[in-house]
């Protein structure tokens, strides 16, 4: 009997913790599109708290972005996935990732998707408005740098192996957000004048920035399932996942 009772106490208290992180797709608008994004938060936590805006990698809204959602919920975050394609649209082709994210990339709309889905964070009834950073992956990556640069008003922004980009001049002197990049020493994707350009870019608009390297690791280096794409240039790094997570824990504690 005694064993029972354990056995149903441990049931209880694994149901209790899992029960904590409530997860949720979120259908929303940009214009004529239909998007579907993903919310995660504790739904144990009391009061407003801050929030975390999510931008997906080339490949779309899929589980691992849903992973790193649910992992900043845990934290005590609010954390919502934007959808920057639409619907539904996500793809494991890198020739179809392409071609989705060329009809975004270097284009106003990247900008104006971003900040759609930024609103419906901000406007989530748990999340302290003035509280809100944005990170982002390879291709999320380099939109919550641009997100950055149009003067959005957020406290930071985390690019995780992303493409760097340089503040237009029209940038310039509305750059708010703190900026944190978070980058392989190796990564073969982003050669070193697109580097200069980008610390040289933010420098001059005055933004408050830092970015960290790597030894070792490549394009893609926080996702298990880079080394499945075979595609030369991506591999996971356990090591660089780890350390560019506490790194963004650190630079939220900054800024929060």
């Amino acid at each position: 009997m005694k064993k029972l009772f354990i056995a149903i106490y441990i049931l209880l208290i694994a149901t209790a913790v899992n029960a904590e992180v409530v997860s949720q797709n979120v259908e929303y608008k940009h214009e004529d599109i239909v998007l579907e994004g993903y919310l995660a938060y504790d739904d144990t936590a009391k009061g407003k708290r801050p929030g975390v805006l999510v931008v997906h990698e080339w490949w779309g809204l899929n589980d691992y972005v849903r992973m790193r959602v649910d992992k900043l919920a845990k934290l005590g975050y609010v954390a919502f996935a934007l959808d920057m394609y639409g619907k539904g649209i996500w793809t494991d082709q890198a020739s179809k990732a392409q071609e989705l994210s060329g009809h975004l990339r270097g284009k106003p709309i990247m900008r104006q998707r971003a900040r759609a889905g930024l609103e419906i964070l901000r406007k989530n009834e748990r999340v302290d408005p003035t509280k809100i950073a944005a990170i982002g992956y390879c291709f999320g990556g380099t939109t919550v740098l641009e997100l950055a640069y149009s003067g959005a008003d957020i406290a930071g922004v985390v690019s995780f192996h992303g493409g760097l980009t340089t503040p237009k001049a029209e940038d310039m002197s509305r750059i708010k957000a703190k900026i944190l990049v978070l980058h392989g020493a190796n990564d073969a994707f982003i050669p070193p004048e697109k580097i200069a350009a980008f610390q040289e870019g933010v420098g001059k608009a005055g933004a408050d920035w830092q970015m960290i390297y790597y030894g070792g690791a490549v394009h893609s280096f926080t996702n298990p399932a880079a080394d499945k794409k075979n595609i030369n240039g991506l591999a996971y790094s356990p090591s660089a996942d780890e350390r560019s997570w506490k790194h963004m824990q650190l630079f939220f504690d900054e800024i929060f």
